[in-house]
């Protein structure tokens, strides 16, 4: 247990503690530690975040059409960095030093994972289980070509996804199919795509790596059941 109040993970990610690491294949790589965080120091950060953090919903524009982003956002960043755009939207960039909370946390995640220098960070709420984020890929240049994206989660768990890519063949065998539907026979094994599942506990990390965002898709679905506050810390490394 550090000082900060967090686990360290095993040397071996894949032993004990519920530890899980996916090799996604071709340089990419999944992480995930359910109880990164103790259970105490956990709450007192979420109720922190969740009350003192300047949470916005802004209007966002996807596929040509202007709609509210399903989930409360905050920025943080370091001075000098390139500015984060997204759908249209440009946030304003907190500053470490306004939420002291946020550097403690940071702390933490570099001290669990050696080598990272993390930069920034996008905090997200999903205040019911109607909060979501769609489908996507965090493969902005400004990341660089393999960045390494910590996520740390509070309160409410949900579920998170990946999916792989299509490739080019299977996006043009998609294509075809919006003109003429494929047959029974064929269409389920058209459609398969290989999914990995983990559902995020409150105080845990999951850290995806290599060319996860080049390769791969991630989201957070609606989920009815899900009746309580999420608090979602991604940290990146902006390149300079």
């Amino acid at each position: 247990m550090s000082l900060l109040g967090f686990v360290r993970p095993s040397p071996n990610p894949s032993g004990g503690g519920g530890n899980r690491t996916i090799d996604l294949g071709n340089g990419s790589e999944v992480f995930y530690v359910p109880r990164f965080l103790s259970p105490d120091r956990s709450w007192e950060w979420f109720h922190y975040l969740d009350k003192e953090i300047p949470w916005t919903r802004p209007l966002i524009h996807v596929f040509g059409r202007s709609c509210v982003q399903p989930r409360d956002v905050c920025y943080v960043a370091s001075k000098g960095l390139s500015d984060l755009q997204y759908s249209g939207y440009q946030p304003h960039a907190y500053s470490w030093d306004d939420y002291p909370v946020l550097k403690d946390i940071l702390e933490a995640v570099h001290e669990a994972l050696p080598g990272s220098k993390f930069n920034s960070l996008l905090l997200n709420r999903y205040k019911t289980g109607s909060d979501y984020v769609s489908w996507h890929s965090d493969d902005e240049k400004l990341y660089g070509p393999a960045p390494e994206i910590a996520s740390v989660s509070f309160g409410c768990e949900r579920e998170f996804l990946l999916k792989k890519k299509p490739t080019k063949k299977s996006a043009k065998m998609q294509d075809a199919a919006h003109s003429e539907p494929p047959p029974a026979s064929k269409r389920h094994k058209s459609s398969h795509t290989e999914q990995h599942a983990f559902v995020l506990k409150h105080g845990s990390m999951l850290v995806m790596r290599g060319y996860t965002q080049r390769d791969w898709l991630h989201s957070v679905p609606k989920r009815s059941k899900a009746n309580s506050v999420r608090i979602n810390l991604t940290f990146r490394q902006v390149m300079v």
